[in-house]
């Protein structure tokens, strides 16, 4: 068990441990976050808290959540809930000590267990069964519980990337399919978030056959996509996997889902032209490296492998081929007695070319020497 959750059940013997964290134990996955539900108000979790020197953030009273610090690490408790009403997105929520009400407002079956401090699994909704399954299935009403939140229909295909074997659950795919234009109403950053999560898991294929199936792909990227680009062999990272999907402007998508600078230059990056195959000389990758840094350019070939060739070998010599660096600035022609201007630049892009015509091999004194001759100084 992950440390400081003995002291929390000591300072809160009738919390239970809430949703992801029962379902990866029972999966036998990895569990790094651990969060909490309590029967008590917010104001008596605190109480109990500060009596047993926990030090706690009010992260989100409004909706029940304190965060503890135990040992640099947060534990969220959030006091049992029951919605007043949902707008698509949000909720406006009353506290009770149900803990089936609590469970009946969460997504899915599999998200809605709760484990005692014995190891007591509260399960009312046949999560357990569902993920022994394989089934990703709502809790209850499937487009009920989409209304309330349509960033439910992402998520679906978050877990059912992760944990679901088999056909999909019938009803969920007739709700998904009925209700995909909500997702339109969410904000673009969530969309991003929640599109990364799916592209993370180890094999997402299905699910993005099924949001293919379902219209969701279309909603969320409308720039066109080529599910069959996707190479599972390749890195599991979001970017290059959208990069594969991709048959549109990688640059509108970014700004369409507000990715980060970062994230919109590595993309615009992977969707560049690959010109390396396997039959590359080492000139070839030097004059490569040269322009673009070897990680963009492994991922290229990623994107662009075909059946034919040694493309391992390819990244291989890649990953080993150190980037060559042109070895003349300005400073190195007004040497030379040009004075300061555009010419100075002109010259330097000329020998550049010859350098990089050269396989990028030629060092400083060749380079100084060809600057020279071009300008006519001995």
């Amino acid at each position: 068990m992950i440390p400081g959750v003995d002291r929390l059940w000591d300072a809160l013997p009738e919390a239970r441990i809430a949703g992801g964290a029962v379902r990866d134990m029972l999966a036998g996955r990895a569990v790094t976050d651990v969060d909490f539900a309590s029967p008590l108000t917010p104001d008596e979790v605190a109480a109990r808290l500060a009596r047993a020197g926990i030090k706690t953030i009010p992260t989100g009273l409004a909706h029940g959540t304190i965060t503890a610090l135990i040992g640099g690490r947060g534990f969220e408790i959030t006091t049992l809930r029951r919605d007043l009403e949902t707008d698509g997105r949000h909720a406006r929520v009353a506290f009770t000590n149900d803990w089936q009400e609590d469970a009946a407002r969460r997504d899915f079956t599999i998200n809605a267990m709760f484990m005692a401090r014995d190891g007591t699994i509260f399960d009312f909704f046949s999560g357990r069964d569902d993920l022994v399954a394989g089934k990703v299935r709502f809790v209850g009403d499937a487009r009920g519980r989409i209304a309330e939140d349509f960033l439910r229909i992402l998520r679906f295909f978050r877990f059912f990337a992760r944990y679901a074997r088999g056909a999909p659950d019938e009803a969920a795919v007739a709700a998904i399919t009925e209700m995909r234009s909500g997702i339109l109403g969410l904000s673009a950053e969530r969309v991003w978030s929640e599109l990364k999560n799916i592209l993370k898991a180890e094999n997402p294929a299905g699910a993005i056959g099924l949001m293919q199936t379902t219209g969701v792909l279309s909603v969320v990227i409308p720039e066109g996509v080529k599910p069959e680009r996707l190479n599972l062999r390749a890195p599991a990272t979001p970017l290059l996997r959208v990069a594969a999907l991709l048959a549109g402007d990688p640059a509108a998508f970014a700004a369409r889902l507000k990715l980060s600078n970062d994230e919109a230059e590595t993309l615009c990056a992977y969707a560049q032209p690959n010109t390396l195959t396997p039959a590359a000389t080492d000139a070839d990758l030097r004059r490569a490296l040269a322009e673009t840094a070897a990680d963009v350019l492994i991922s290229r070939t990623w994107l662009a492998q075909t059946g034919d060739g040694d493309w391992d070998g390819l990244r291989d010599r890649l990953a080993a081929t150190p980037r060559p660096v042109f070895p003349l600035h300005g400073r190195d022609i007004t040497a030379l007695g040009i004075p300061p201007g555009p010419r100075i630049g002109e010259i330097l892009a000329a020998v550049r070319e010859w350098w990089r015509d050269g396989g990028c091999n030629a060092g400083e004194a060749a380079c100084r020497e060809r600057a020279a001759s071009m300008i006519g100084v001995d």
